[in-house]
């Protein structure tokens, strides 16, 4: 296939020399480019490949990046990025030192807002909004959110203030599950291009001037105007909180996305266009099973199968998983909860044996901390199985309605640490520092699959909050044991000896136990080494008994160094009598890039041999 008109597209004026008839075979052209392209490289296909026709548009009747489009969550962004100039980049695109999977304000003047979480948009275009109007200036602000997004209480905040107001914004309801409208067609159509038009505005305008004069005849009209748009669209709860609503369309269709577009951007005050897209459009897999791929690694176009690593150890997500699942066979108390993640935090394992007792409440983690609290105070184990990066937004919610009442809520959190491809929005970097610090909340990291299934046997003795975090990615392979609570509080001695204490927690355990067997067998000094299994409570007693006064103490973990347990663990030395060298070997104070989680961490000195020649250095 010939993508001769794809490439004559290295910036929106290339886009704006077509003619609207050129556009539908521009977006065939770019399908099939973003499928090839990702192949090799994985990425986020099934979102792009539902937006290429609403891009398109978007970009050929605005002025980016004089007029401002904000894409939530930025995933839907591949096709904006190829019309923006970044074309040649979308082979690098998640990988070491090329395109952010995401929109980034410092890859591109296009990218006005930065996006790797979801339910921003609206909030963030507002923001815009306001600001060009107090400067007096006269362009276009576009926040186009997902539906998935919209479960996300942050966007509603948004719209009941922006609804308020009478600033021009514009929200397009980029709805790919058919789960509010399911009514599209012509009809449709005609009425959205119908009420977004210059004619039904100066109609509607003419008669309220006129029942301006007849008492009661503006709220009666507007009334009525309501039930019948009420009747036709699903829009009323928009409308109720003051925004004008236009839609469903064919998010496919140019013939109705370029003059509704058109026609909404003269309109004044918010209004949200709801258009209907297919997620995963033009691939086959993806729009069969658009939950898998959403986000995924290398795979073969022909069979549409994603490649995987048959020989690799289950991932740490798989064993989670099923140890949950097996816990709920013999405890009926066991209940799970996602946010929006079943098949990302494998959750849908468990929902499969358990599908009464599994919830997912979408996007919506402050809302996901609190359900669990009521469960616990109703008799039940919660399990919240939620990533590192997003449990940051529930942080209030994890404070006040759990940790202050002390309800046992275990927090399982996936993606600690490095995560790779999706960069610094993703990173798991500050759970350790901000759970340690909460009265009641007890904190594990596992150094391997068998440690996690110990933990999570582990948290069901323990009447209070919790927290396991552990990796993204395939574990040790080390073989199954039948699991046993761990005593609380209680690290675990891996090697003695006299040279010093090398603590490490949770991923850095393997690496620095080879770098510290490597360093024995160069110069015969031997390091005690400790898997400090609780973060909190921290085993001040093992930690004294192995550390000497004048020798070294090195703190390895996959955390953010300011408020880690490096520095809780030296503080504890200093105030009992330790006075020699200190090696803290965390993640430093920046948001670490994207590429492989092998990569960053070589970068920050994490891995094995970053280790090792911190100690060899330590030791000159």
């Amino acid at each position: 296939m010939s993508d001769a008109l794809l490439n004559r597209i290295h910036s929106t004026a290339d886009l704006k020399a077509l003619s609207p008839e050129q556009l539908p075979e521009l977006a065939k052209q770019m399908r099939h480019y973003l499928i090839e392209t990702l192949a090799p490289i994985g990425g986020h296909l099934g979102a792009g490949l539902g937006v290429v026709e609403l891009s398109i548009a978007l970009h050929y009747i605005l002025n980016s990046p004089q007029d401002k489009i904000i894409w939530d969550v930025g995933h839907q962004a591949y096709p904006h990025k190829i019309l923006t100039g970044r074309l040649s980049g979308i082979p690098t695109i998640r990988q070491y030192g090329g395109l952010c999977g995401f929109t980034k304000r410092s890859e591109s003047d296009h990218d006005p807002f930065g996006a790797g979480h979801a339910s921003t948009s609206i909030s963030a275009a507002y923001g815009m909004a306001v600001g060009r109007d107090i400067r007096h200036e006269q362009h276009q602000v576009v926040a186009v959110i997902g539906d998935g997004a919209l479960t996300g209480g942050m966007a509603f905040e948004a719209m009941n203030h922006a609804g308020a107001k009478d600033n021009n914004l514009l929200v397009i309801l980029n709805d790919n599950e058919m789960s509010i409208a399911p009514n599209v067609g012509a009809m449709s159509s005609y009425l959205a291009r119908l009420i977004s038009g210059k004619s039904y505005s100066q109609a509607k305008e003419t008669a309220k001037r006129i029942l301006e004069k007849v008492p009661g005849a503006v709220e009666a009209a507007k009334r009525v105007e309501e039930h019948v748009k009420g009747l036709i669209t699903p829009g009323t709860l928009f409308e109720e909180m003051g925004f004008r609503y236009i839609g469903p369309i064919d998010g496919h269709d140019f013939n109705h996305l370029l003059p509704t577009l058109e026609n909404c951007t003269h309109l004044n005050g918010p209004v949200l266009l709801h258009v209907i897209t297919r997620k995963g459009l033009g691939f086959t897999p993806a729009e069969d099973d658009p939950e898998t791929w959403h986000g995924l690694g290398p795979y073969d176009i022909k069979s549409g199968v994603p490649h995987k690593n048959k020989s690799a150890p289950a991932s740490y997500t798989q064993v989670f998983a099923d140890t949950l699942a097996d816990m709920a066979d013999q405890d009926q108390r066991i209940v799970a909860i996602t946010a929006a993640m079943p098949a990302g935090t494998g959750l849908s394992r468990f929902q499969h044996r358990h599908p009464d007792r599994c919830f997912d409440v979408g996007i919506a983690e402050q809302h996901a901390v609190t359900f669990a609290g009521g469960l616990a105070a109703s008799g039940k184990r919660p399990y919240v199985a939620i990533y590192s990066t997003f449990l940051q937004r529930g942080y209030d919610q994890i404070i006040h309605d759990i940790c202050i009442q002390n309800l046992p809520v275990t927090f399982c959190i996936d993606r600690a640490g490095i995560v790779g491809a999706d960069g610094a929005t993703h990173t798991g970097t500050f759970d350790i520092a901000f759970l340690r610090s909460l009265p009641n909340m007890t904190v594990m990291a596992p150094k391997d699959e068998q440690e996690l299934r110990c933990m999570l046997a582990t948290s069901l003795t323990i009447h209070g909050p919790v927290s396991i975090r552990y990796p993204r990615g395939s574990g040790l392979g080390v073989e199954y044991q039948d699991i046993s609570p761990l005593a609380l509080g209680t690290a675990e001695l891996l090697q003695e000896g006299d040279a010093g204490l090398l603590i490490a927690v949770g991923t850095r355990v393997h690496d620095a136990q080879q770098a510290i067997n490597t360093l024995r067998n160069e110069d015969g000094r031997a390091m005690s080494l400790l898997n400090m299994r609780f973060i909190k409570p921290l085993d001040d007693e093992m930690i004294l008994t192995h550390l000497q006064q004048h020798q070294p103490l090195v703190i390895v973990e996959e955390g953010i160094g300011a408020g880690g347990i490096g520095q809780q663990i030296a503080v504890l030395a200093l105030q009992n009598g330790w006075s020699g060298p200190f090696l803290h070997i965390a993640m430093p104070d920046k948001f670490p890039e994207h590429g492989t989680q092998a990569e960053i961490l070589r970068d920050l000195g994490l891995d094995e041999a970053g280790i090792l020649r911190q100690l060899r250095q330590l030791a000159h």
